[in-house]
């Protein structure tokens, strides 16, 4: 779903935001993180299963890596570390970089492996690395391990920053993720950024990226 689509302007946004300030605090993020599976799985329903694995992988490993520190049980917790690191990029390279060895293979050895063809899931890199920077923070103990696995997914798929970044850090918003506070004036000033910020991407970015696009086709015939 793109943000500029008919979909998501007059449907998806109004319906999300209105049953967003309806719901009890207590059930805010529980209806970002819903939405914001909605919004992912339009697009991409195949690989919505991936993200919760990696939601409840980042939200499992964080735990075990603060239990195994508040443990005094460094070994244990370098383990954890180094297993969301592996799971975290390994799964990002399977997806990115599959296809890409096996072509250099075939190369470098003359053999002809059939290739993955694997689609790359949007916006794996940008919920990838913030799960990532988040057990990291907390092995570093920059961060308090967040123990509400319903607030951890919101933070991971929060759909504004989802498909096109930028990677947010746990530690910028962790407060916020128990404690914020809405008002009219702060809904004002939010929409009046985002119809300024749609009117750039309207009329200025996607007008100069046709014209790109345009002379990169040109050059090519000629």
């Amino acid at each position: 779903m793109l943000f500029s689509a008919i979909t998501f302007l007059y449907f998806y946004l109004p319906v999300t935001v209105l049953i967003y300030f309806i719901a009890p605090k207590s059930a805010k993020n529980a209806v970002l993180l819903l939405g914001s599976l909605f919004f992912y799985g339009w697009g991409e329903p195949k690989y919505l299963i991936l993200m919760v694995i990696s939601i409840i992988q980042g939200y499992v490993l964080g735990l075990l890596i603060d239990k195994s520190k508040r443990d005094k049980k460094e070994k244990l917790s370098k383990l954890y570390i180094s297993l969301s690191v592996v799971l975290s990029l390994g799964t990002l390279g399977y997806f990115k970089y599959a296809d890409f060895f096996i072509e250099n293979f075939n190369r470098v050895t003359g053999l002809s492996m059939g290739l993955l063809k694997i689609a790359l899931p949007i916006g794996i890199s940008f919920y990838t690395f913030q799960i990532l920077s988040y057990t990291i923070d907390v092995y570093r103990r920059n961060v308090d391990v967040q123990k509400n696995i319903i607030d951890f997914g919101a933070y991971v798929a929060m759909f504004p920053q989802l498909i096109a970044g930028p990677i947010v850090r746990y530690a910028d918003i962790a407060v916020q993720l128990k404690n914020r506070t809405h008002s009219i004036a702060k809904s004002a000033e939010g929409i009046r950024r985002f119809i300024i910020e749609k009117k750039k991407k309207v009329l200025l970015a996607n007008i100069l990226g046709e014209l790109a696009e345009a002379y990169r086709t040109a050059e090519d015939k000629s």
